[in-house]
């Protein structure tokens, strides 16, 4: 069975390496040559929406996308000939940021409070109503803390509307949360859903830096995660996994954006849970049974490295950690590889951060230390 992927960056590339060992076979369309996942699958150098890509996709047996702004209408000319997953429609809802949050109210799921900005008097009434602090969005292409400004006081205005106006933008709360997590669903066909864990996630400049999972006490947590992603899958007529980020404060929710595809906050799920969040959309993108996403160990810690890879011998000598490079070119932003460390318990865990003593940088430390403060 071959999967046809458009988008060759390092989700594509973990899919492939996902799917080898089940029989399939990938072809990623990406117009950038070299993409991360040309190293493990057949890559076609190609513009997603052109005629060389829809012919050469509608020769696979089914579709997907390891990026959500492929264009909604390369989709639906390509789901005429071949099954795509998720559909175009799922992907276009999270296109736009808007569109996203009024979805997720009308599913009865808390959010932000939110405006439409297109004017600067938009901007102004939604201050007024919404209040600082606030953060200024572009509604669509905005992803990793690209495209946002945030508003802490009126002096900040100006500089935020010559940096973002002149595209439909978005207002959205500032949220005073205790912290941030995500939960991951995967929905077959048949409409059946399976959940991971919860993912403690922490993020700096927008970016995700890394995630604990299971999140530590989140058990009364987990419940409500899974009917807001649950609901949010339905009523996508979902295909694949789907990770909804979320506020936590106290025992609430809020939802604050979702990925119709693979996400950087379940990484974590290759080595730490039973099914990876890879296969599992590979099995649902191909009409197979979903596989058991619960955690294989205790607890999973994902660093993430942005811009460049770390030396990768010293951080291999600390058991329980595997490796990922993503065979990309280090630059500044750019997301290069991750790390995960699966320890069986917490007194495993703290014996293995010893060793990452002098690796972590001290902002990743010190998040770390807060969400799994080290025992004596």
């Amino acid at each position: 069975m071959k999967v046809g992927i458009l988008g060759g960056g390092q989700l594509a590339r973990m899919l492939a390496e996902a799917g080898h060992p089940m029989g399939l076979s990938f072809l990623v369309v990406d117009p950038k040559p070299g993409a991360s996942a040309s190293q493990v699958a057949e890559q076609l150098v190609a513009d997603y929406d052109s005629e060389p890509a829809r012919d050469a996709l509608a020769d696979c047996d089914a579709v997907t996308c390891d990026f959500e702004n492929v264009p909604a209408a390369a989709l639906e000319a390509l789901a005429e000939r071949v099954p795509v997953r998720p559909s175009a429609a799922a992907l276009a809802a999270a296109q736009d940021r808007f569109v996203e949050k009024s979805r997720f109210q009308s599913l009865d799921m808390a959010t932000p409070a939110f405006a439409a900005v297109d004017r600067r008097p938009d901007l102004l009434a939604a201050i007024d109503r919404i209040g600082l602090p606030a953060v200024l969005k572009t509604r669509t292409m905005g992803y990793d803390g690209k495209g946002q400004v945030v508003l802490r006081d009126r002096e900040d205005l100006e500089a935020a509307w010559q940096r973002l106006s002149g595209r439909p933008l978005i207002l959205e709360q500032w949220v005073a949360f205790d912290h941030e997590c995500s939960i991951t669903v995967v929905r077959g066909a048949d409409g059946n859903k399976r959940f991971y864990p919860l993912s403690r996630t922490w993020h700096a400049d927008g970016i995700l830096r890394l995630a604990v999972a299971p999140c530590p006490n989140a058990d009364r947590l987990q419940a409500e995660a899974e009917r807001m992603a649950g609901r949010l899958a339905d009523d996508l007529d979902y295909v694949g996994c789907l990770t909804l980020e979320l506020f936590a404060s106290g025992n609430e929710l809020r939802a604050n954006e979702f990925a119709p595809r693979a996400h950087n906050s379940a990484h974590w799920t290759i080595e730490g849970a039973r099914c990876s969040q890879f296969e599992n959309h590979l099995r649902a993108v191909c009409g197979w049974p979903l596989g058991d996403p619960a955690a294989r160990s205790g607890i999973s810690v994902l660093f993430n490295f942005i811009g460049e890879l770390p030396e990768a011998a010293s951080w291999l000598a600390v058991d329980g950690l595997a490796w990922h490079d993503y065979g990309k070119t280090a630059r500044p932003g750019r997301k290069v590889g991750h790390a995960t460390l699966v320890a069986p318990d917490r007194e495993a865990l703290d014996a293995a951060r010893a060793g990452l003593e002098d690796l972590l940088p001290s902002d990743l430390r010190g998040a770390l230390d807060g969400i799994l403060p080290r025992r004596a």
